[in-house]
């Protein structure tokens, strides 16, 4: 199996920590990091990790505002091996759960983990509120993925315009025909950014449920119905909604033992998640129609991803049916 890590740093605190991971990881799959980091640390890396690991730059024939997606196809293209893992800087895998994943590469052309923080501190259990309600209502979106690199060729890899890669790459798959394994108890470790860090990706995050409309309207309505519940000065359906949240958090909390790396209390952070998404929701709807799109790097993002294929379809449908052509020879 291939692991392929797309990384683009500006400072190099966490550079040992990596290494030890780096390490650990050689003994036992093969090592891709793409490094798109300035020059100067680029050169940092190499000398580092000369003897671990395969280091190359990204390929400079490819194209796109997105730096993590020309990485990751850079990455899956040279791979030597059919099995390929994808992971951000902060993913830290075990020995079981790349097992798991070799395994379920052998009957999924894709395969989508569940990460957990660890260590846990306030941001990430702010943020842990989120990773339990997506679990109740389906999957979460984890910071990595396994695919098949055959498939990921065939289908000529993912769109590198857009901000939201996961759910692209997701969706690509699919799209292709490519079956998905989302195994709720294929638990992956995470390291917690520091809080500047998650503080200034509050925005950006809400950016991408405009892929998901569905996601995108919940979040608007959160402001309108709470405001909606004060003037109306109904404190037991805003105490009912606060429990029905926590609850539907906890589900996620509970589902396939989520109990041994989710503590009891990241339930209770739910609430606030969902009442900041609230207001992010309206900055990057804002971001979104005065700006043109989000911020990303040097430049700005406009689509968080592309339509899924039953949106695309309807779309498509749409379309057709309000063309001149059509509009004239209807009766």
């Amino acid at each position: 199996m291939t692991y392929v890590l797309p990384l683009r740093w500006h400072t190099d605190s966490g550079r040992t920590e990596l290494t030890d991971y780096l390490r650990w990881l050689g003994d036992r799959v093969e090592v891709l990091v793409v490094d798109g980091s300035p020059p100067e640390l680029f050169a940092r890396h190499a000398a580092a990790w000369r003897g671990l690991v395969r280091h190359l730059p990204p390929d400079p024939s490819e194209r796109g505002l997105n730096g993590k997606v020309l990485g990751v196809r850079t990455g899956v293209r040279a791979a030597g091996h059919e099995h390929v893992v994808i992971a951000d800087d902060d993913i830290r895998y075990d020995e079981a759960a790349l097992t798991a994943v070799h395994r379920l590469l052998g009957r999924a052309d894709l395969v989508r983990p569940q990460n957990y923080f660890d260590p846990l501190p306030w941001h990430a259990w702010w943020d842990t509120g989120r990773t339990l309600l997506n679990r109740a209502l389906g999957a979460d979106y984890p910071g990595t993925l396994a695919v098949r690199r055959s498939t990921f060729l065939a289908m000529g890899g993912y769109d590198p315009d857009v901000l939201f890669e996961n759910l692209e790459l997701i969706r690509t798959v699919r799209g292709y025909g490519g079956t998905e394994a989302t195994p709720a108890w294929l638990y992956v470790r995470r390291l917690p950014p520091d809080a500047a860090h998650f503080r200034g990706q509050r925005v950006r995050q809400a950016y991408d449920d405009l892929a998901q409309p569905a996601r995108l309207l919940t979040a608007l309505a959160v402001l309108p119905a709470l405001t909606a519940a004060v003037a109306a000065r109904r404190p037991r359906l805003l105490l009912g909604a606060l429990l029905g949240v926590v609850a539907l958090a906890e589900t996620g909390r509970r589902r396939a033992g989520g109990g041994r790396v989710f503590p009891s209390t990241t339930a209770l952070a739910a609430p606030l998640w969902l009442l900041e998404r609230g207001v992010c929701g309206w900055l990057a709807v804002a971001q979104r129609v005065l700006r043109g799109g989000v911020r990303y790097g040097d430049t700005r993002i406009r689509r968080a991803a592309n339509p899924a294929p039953q949106t695309r379809a309807i779309l498509q449908f749409l379309s057709r049916r309000n063309t001149p052509e059509t509009t004239k020879a209807q009766p």
